[in-house]
């Protein structure tokens, strides 16, 4: 199957385009195409393309979707507050979340919607935790503050803290993802400190490295995160308390590491999340 995309979060769409179809990504002046990636995709222009399926992600990209095409809108983010009206409300066609809380917390009006949980590449078990320090993945930590627990991190020291624009408060900046889970492998803990965002695929990937996690329990985490695998909670000092704990205790910190691999290649596995695809595009395409 030809399937059409835009190119809008770069680690979902990795994930994607690891199936067996043939993906098309929108490249100028409709999309910003590959942007280097080294994905198993060619980059089209809309002028050009012959598509059995589009995945629409913004709401102008179905203007752009060329005509007879069969198009699912893809939503990857939580609503700015419970119910909130989606902006494809009361759409005939089929409306895919990534979570089950965003599908929960989202308006859709009589739109049918499907949950297609996130699945990501595995990048091995890679952890050692051998630096006694904790490490987080934020992106854009001072612009989007509260949201993304900027405020707390400072609580959870020491921490090394990862992604795109992090330097400002003292992370380690931008990072290929080879380099990334190398380098978080080596830390203790990993800390989710989002209040308010869509499951970051930082956490689940951390899991597949085989770290023990603490995490707010906030959106999905609560059902991404087993006992297990660490500690979730919405009490600040227990994160913190479990974060010592663990860089306390390297057994331990393996051990919990240990079950949240094991956890993650079952729930979000590259072969799950691409046969829930694969259902989708055969329903929606025919």
């Amino acid at each position: 199957m030809r399937i059409l995309l835009w190119h809008v979060h770069g680690s979902w769409t990795n994930s994607f385009v690891q199936g067996d179809h043939d993906y098309l990504v929108v490249g100028p002046p409709d999309g910003i195409g590959l942007a280097g990636r080294p994905w198993r995709a060619t980059e089209t222009s809309l002028s050009e393309v012959d598509a059995d399926l589009a995945v629409v992600q913004q709401p102008e990209q179905l203007g752009l979707v060329p005509r007879g095409v069969p198009v699912v809108y893809l939503e990857h983010n939580t609503p700015s507050a419970p119910g909130q009206r989606h902006p494809m409300a009361d759409w005939d066609g089929l409306l895919v979340h990534v979570t089950h809380f965003n599908d929960l917390m989202w308006d859709c009006g009589s739109t049918r919607t499907v949950v297609v949980e996130h699945g990501v590449v595995d990048p091995g078990p890679l952890y050692t935790g051998e630096l006694a320090r904790a490490a987080a993945v934020v992106n854009d930590p001072v612009r989007r503050g509260r949201i993304v627990g900027t405020d707390l991190l400072p609580r959870f020291e020491p921490i090394d803290v990862f992604g795109m624009n992090t330097e400002p408060i003292g992370g380690l900046g931008d990072h290929d993802l080879g380099s990334l889970h190398r380098e978080l492998a080596r830390r203790r803990v990993y800390v989710h400190p989002m209040r308010w965002t869509s499951l970051g695929l930082s956490l689940i990937e951390a899991m597949h490295i085989g770290m023990p996690v603490v995490a707010l329990a906030c959106t999905e985490a609560v059902r991404a995160v087993p006992e297990e695998a660490g500690t979730v909670s919405t009490d600040v000092e227990d994160l913190v308390r479990a974060t010592r704990e663990l860089i306390a205790d390297p057994a331990l910190a393996h051990e919990k590491g240990k079950r949240a691999r094991e956890f993650a290649l079952a729930r979000y596995g590259l072969d799950a999340f691409l046969r829930s695809w694969d259902d989708v595009a055969k329903e929606v395409a025919g």
